[in-house]
């Protein structure tokens, strides 16, 4: 009789694949913080100054108030979230920043930007 085969494990540890369907992944997704995907696609398309404009500070500010208003409702009902109370300050500095950038360069745009947004100033 060969021993060998008496000392090896019967199972061997195999590290565990999370193997999910597409349906629960996008689920998960869809419960996200964050805007949809639809949502976001609109608001680029009412700020963009052209075709294709993602990265104007006019749809990245328009965009950080669309978030920032929803991890505000989120943070209201989740008092003691605080990694998303971070993720909110974040978000609110980078808006400032960029907001302090397109008054400096361009005022007329962010004064019609803020007004668009509702935002003070």
């Amino acid at each position: 009789m060969d021993f060998r085969l008496l000392l090896r494990p019967v199972r061997t540890f195999r590290a565990m694949s999370l193997h999910v369907g597409r349906g629960w992944l996008a689920e998960a997704r869809k419960k996200t913080m964050a805007i949809s995907e639809a949502r976001k696609a609109e608001i680029i398309k009412e700020f963009a100054t052209h075709e294709g404009d993602t990265g104007s500070p006019e749809v990245q500010i328009a965009v950080l108030t669309e978030n920032i208003r929803e991890l505000t409702e989120h943070l209201k009902e989740h008092r003691h979230d605080f990694s998303s109370r971070r993720g909110l300050l974040a978000m609110v500095s980078k808006r400032n920043r960029l907001s302090g950038y397109l008054k400096k360069t361009d005022r007329d745009r962010y004064l019609t930007l803020i007004q668009k947004l509702g935002l003070r100033k």
